[in-house]
């Protein structure tokens, strides 16, 4: 299928699934996850109204990101190492990967040079995968509200992943318990405003929707599989 095709059957599955929770889908960003993509695919997919695009590898993405229109929005999906914070940070509207200290201490650094705040979602770890990174939900309450005194950082939400698995039933209770811990954080951290729920990926995406995504990363589901 064509990348138009993929993106015509996403969006109408996201529809569905919003319709199932009684929501809407208006509020639902799509962030098109463009690693290993090829420039030529990237314009595909914005010719076919995609705007946002995510990266996870810093080195890919720099390498990419002169090679395209200005007026994308592009988001870091992937763990940031520390000394590449600098020159991401000058093309990304939001890091979805806040996921220890040292990274929220080098962000606020890099920004408050430049009178900025930079954009983050906090990354939970949910499902206490040993090969995740992120944040443990017990220890995420005093990681937000360190993280929210510090000048340079906005925080916006939350970030995890789900587990790989047949039946994306069986993560349903990761993105449940993402959302319960977004509204206990901005129910107890002053001035707080959890405006992102970034979870959902191309193989469980809908179930995320049900469970209030309001931000997904799909790679596949919009290009297809690349080798």
């Amino acid at each position: 299928m064509s990348v138009l095709e993929n993106l015509s059957s996403v969006r109408e599955r996201i529809r569905a699934a919003a319709l199932r929770s009684g929501r809407r889908d208006e509020g639902i960003r799509l962030v098109a996850v463009s690693k290993n993509m090829g420039v030529d695919l990237i314009k595909e997919a914005l010719g076919c109204g995609v705007s946002c695009f995510g990266e996870n590898k810093a080195q890919e993405f720099l390498k990419k990101y002169p090679q395209l229109p200005p007026e994308l929005e592009w988001h870091f999906i992937g763990h940031l190492q520390t000394n590449k914070v600098r020159k991401v940070l000058s093309a990304v509207s939001l890091i979805h990967s806040l996921d220890r200290w040292s990274l929220a201490e080098e962000i606020h650094r890099v920004a408050s040079e430049t009178n900025k705040k930079a954009q983050a979602l906090v990354q939970v770890n949910v499902a206490g995968e040993e090969s995740k990174y992120g944040i443990a939900p017990a220890e995420a309450e005093d990681f937000v509200a360190e993280v929210t005194r510090l000048q340079g950082i906005r925080l916006r939400g939350l970030m995890t992943i789900a587990p790989e698995c047949e039946d994306p039933e069986e993560v349903r209770y990761v993105f449940r318990q993402a959302r319960e811990l977004s509204r206990r954080l901005e129910e107890r951290i002053q001035g707080l405003k959890m405006e992102y729920l970034s979870m959902g990926m191309s193989g469980d995406f809908e179930i995320a929707v049900e469970e209030g995504a309001n931000m997904l990363r799909l790679g596949t589901a919009v290009f297809g599989r690349r080798y």
